[in-house]
């Protein structure tokens, strides 16, 4: 009796490991036969995946880069879920964190500031943009009634318009037009503002955005687990009723939690646009807000669980792109195998609690 007492456990970790490896496995197969039904060589297509994501120090700091924007924006995402709240923006988020490092980045001031402020007042800068965009939906939510998933939605829509706007107007942060040929498109930031590099490695673009998004994990996970702070998320996520009627600030709550994902996703902008990018450019955010969300989604709430999938979808997104350079693979095809592991990896989580559920 003992014996099995200790084996049930095992066994349930066990299954809730092998699960999701099979689901992901056997999602990568379907993959490869999409690719072979699309007339593409699948075994080139694996060397372009596998040379995109681990073939050298340029693409494993390229994935690694790719990941701590996505763990910022799932970071968020748990948070504000830990209060019942769902942030969809995070596409919008980054967006306003973007145009707000930019426009500091570019601002001549800014690049001779001492002690790394250079660096540290846009990463500033896109964070409190984020913040104040949250804070938008969070403020509609508590004043108006509007459900979250809608407001941030549509201000993710919003703010890419605005990235738009930015850069097709010399007003704003358009680069000056010399020709009809000028791109519309920011200047490049200083080189002062870009974030330093990691490694001291030339060849590898990993820079010092992973530190700050450990740091800030580390930080979350101490929020969510052992503050007074975290405990009333989760009273209000729980019984936003009660919570109000005990005399918690409910209201405050739930706006700071949005404005702090927000802030997540923020940060993740300009650290995108400090540490790769360099310039503002539509279309800038590429996905990530929507990639960062299924990646708090699948995490479970969990901070660790939050860095394990940004890194899988960061070394998938790297290996994606190199497919479609190097080995033709369709980019639909890309996004459609993609789509396949995320839908496989959500489906056995759902399995795993399941079958644990009714042991």
């Amino acid at each position: 009796m003992t014996a099995l007492a200790f084996s049930l456990p095992d066994r349930r970790r066990l299954l809730g490991m092998a699960v999701p490896f099979i689901a992901v496995i056997g999602s990568m197969i379907v993959g490869l036969l999409l690719i072979a039904a699309s007339g593409k060589d699948v075994p080139d297509a694996i060397e372009a995946f596998m040379d995109g994501a681990f073939g050298s120090a340029f693409a494993i700091g390229a994935s690694i880069n790719r990941a701590v924007a996505l763990s910022l924006v799932g970071l968020g995402f748990i948070l504000a879920f830990r209060a019942n709240l769902t942030n969809v923006g995070g596409e919008g988020q980054i967006a306003v964190g973007g145009i707000a490092a930019t426009a500091l980045g570019l601002w001549p001031p800014i690049a001779n500031l001492p002690l790394g402020l250079a660096v540290i007042v846009p990463l500033l800068g896109g964070t409190l943009a984020g913040a104040f965009w949250g804070g938008i939906a969070g403020f509609m939510k508590v004043r108006f009634g509007t459900n979250e998933v809608i407001s941030t939605l549509l201000l993710g829509f919003v703010a890419l318009l605005l990235v738009y706007w930015c850069v097709q107007s010399t007003a704003l942060l358009r680069q000056p037009q010399t020709s009809s040929a000028t791109l519309p498109e920011s200047l490049p930031i200083a080189d002062a503002v870009k974030l330093p590099g990691l490694t001291g490695n030339s060849e590898s673009p990993l820079h010092i955005g992973l530190v700050i998004c450990l740091l800030l994990a580390i930080a979350t996970a101490i929020v969510l687990q052992r503050s007074t702070f975290g405990l009333r998320l989760r009273a209000i996520g729980l019984n936003e009723l009660a919570v109000r009627r005990a005399g918690m600030p409910g209201g405050i709550l739930l706006v700071v939690a949005l404005a702090i994902a927000g802030a997540f996703g923020g940060l993740a902008g300009a650290i995108m646009l400090q540490g790769e990018q360099y310039y503002l450019k539509t279309g800038f955010s590429s996905g990530y807000g929507f990639d960062g969300l299924v990646v708090g989604l699948l995490s479970r709430g969990s901070t660790v669980g939050v860095l394990a999938g940004a890194l899988f979808f960061g070394f998938l997104r790297s290996g994606g792109i190199s497919m479609e350079i190097m080995a033709q693979v369709p980019a639909a095809l890309t996004l459609v195998i993609q789509g396949l592991i995320v839908i496989a990896v959500a489906g056995s989580v759902i399995l795993v609690e399941k079958l644990q559920g009714g042991r």
